[in-house]
């Protein structure tokens, strides 16, 4: 099957050697988003919430890119620096997702790229 690279400008552009998201047949595979604002390639400035939030937010820019939406995640991975967050992560994510929810992992981690503390990454289904 051929892959399919998506982007979009309404999330940030890769800071890495990696694509926003590839598309293989009905399945997208999300890279890994971080609180950046797309617009400008800085961090979002605010508490946790807003940094969670950021991330969803460009995962759903990607999503939609790709001709999906949150709804269509199958899988998501949750990378913190202090897992004492994941309680956030899980109230800002019932403003993104609806059940059934994906499935899903959290794992702490000892650092992410630009000293963030949250980045995310999924794997889409679409129809």
């Amino acid at each position: 099957m051929a892959k399919q690279i998506i982007h979009t400008d309404k999330a940030p552009k890769a800071i890495g050697t990696y694509s926003q998201a590839v598309k293989v047949g009905s399945t997208v595979y999300l890279s890994g988003q971080i609180p950046l604002v797309p617009e400008t390639m800085e961090l979002a400035q605010g508490d946790m919430k807003v940094q969670v939030r950021r991330v969803f937010d460009n995962l759903k820019a990607v999503a939609e890119a790709a001709g999906g939406s949150l709804a269509d995640v199958v899988k998501l991975n949750v990378f913190l620096t202090d897992l004492a967050h994941f309680p956030l992560v899980n109230e800002v994510m019932a403003e993104y997702f609806a059940q059934p929810y994906p499935a899903r992992a959290a794992v702490q981690v000892a650092a992410l790229p630009k000293g963030v503390a949250v980045e995310m990454d999924g794997v889409m289904e679409l129809e």
